[in-house]
């Protein structure tokens, strides 16, 4: 399901390095890092307003369009740290190759993760999609909450046309007409709408844990050096979201320039979130929440056989990170 050549065509060889140039001219340890979408999402952005930046080592960023390409560059070992949902590793347990384990939670907002219609859509519930063509990405959040609440309506995921798409191609799909419904995440909920009209449906609030995944490469955690770099990056990325919580205005002018849209569009989104981003602990609930996205996929026929997400997760780094929540 996870392709390698997914994995080149997303374009997540794209690599930019900051605070200088490669490990090897430099002489600077290097963390290979991904970065998933563009505005809130990409840490590089991050950074940069909040004016934080790594002591003695470089981070080089990989860019990809969803979490289950962020897995398979870990399985290939072309990635140190990445971040991703519940669900891309829940696929990667099905397989024999998880070269990868959950080090943190990274809890946040799931607000901004819906379903869209396009502008003129006479849809006012998720039922009334029945029969219709609705897009999402396959193996990440967008199909988890698209089958909880089209089982909260009591429609199956047979009583959609379900069309699994990437995000760029669910994007150009959506704004040419050709999906009756979005199930998507992140920025291109704010273009849709500022640009083309879109109104959201839903909200996965309710239904999402808000756990969105950190995880390391087992190479990278099995070298000291390496692991040393993680736990630093780790206290950085905390320090960062700190900034983003009590710096909320001008956070938002930085993203919508980013991404392209007006202003109020991002002031609306975080007026309506559920959560600000922080980095939590491994917990036994943690493990329990995402083992229930497991059961439901299974449930569901999407795994080729159950899984227990257990053996997953890596409890070193809690020592540095608060229990809240």
């Amino acid at each position: 399901m996870l392709s390698r050549r997914a994995f080149l065509g997303a374009g997540a060889s794209t690599c930019l390095i900051l605070s200088g140039c490669s490990a090897a001219k430099s002489g600077r340890p290097k963390l290979r890092i991904s970065v998933t979408g563009k505005g809130e999402g990409d840490t590089r952005l991050l950074f940069k307003a909040a004016g934080i930046a790594p002591e003695g080592f470089d981070l080089a960023y990989s860019e990809f369009q969803s979490g289950h390409l962020v897995v398979e560059a870990l399985n290939g070992g072309s990635l140190d740290y990445g971040g991703m949902s519940e669900i891309p590793p829940i696929f990667a347990a099905a397989s024999t190759i998880q070269s990868f384990r959950q080090i943190a939670v990274a809890h946040g907002d799931v607000n901004n993760q819906v379903v869209l219609v396009p502008k003129g859509s006479k849809a006012k519930t998720i039922a009334d999609l029945k029969g219709r063509r609705v897009g999402y990405v396959r193996a990440t959040t967008s199909q988890y909450f698209l089958i909880r609440m089209l089982e909260e309506v009591g429609l199956s995921w047979d009583d959609i046309t379900p069309v699994a798409m990437g995000v760029s191609d669910g994007a150009a799909a959506f704004s040419q007409g050709a999906l009756d419904g979005w199930a998507i995440y992140g920025f291109p909920i704010q273009r849709a709408i500022a640009t083309e009209g879109a109104r959201i449906l839903k909200t996965a609030n309710g239904i999402l844990s808000g756990n969105y995944l950190v995880s390391a490469h087992v190479d990278a955690l099995a070298d000291p050096d390496k692991a040393r770099l993680i736990g630093d990056y780790l206290v950085l990325v905390q320090k960062a979201y700190g900034w983003a919580a009590t710096h909320q205005d001008e956070w938002a002018t930085i993203i919508a320039q980013d991404i392209g849209v007006p202003r109020d569009y991002v002031v609306g989104q975080f007026r309506r979130k559920s959560a600000t981003y922080e980095l939590r602990p491994v917990t036994d609930a943690a493990i329990a929440s995402q083992q229930k996205v497991a059961d439901l996929f299974y449930r569901q026929k999407l795994l080729p056989r159950a899984v227990d997400v257990r053996p997953l997760w890596d409890r070193r780094f809690n020592a540095i990170l608060p229990n809240r929540g």
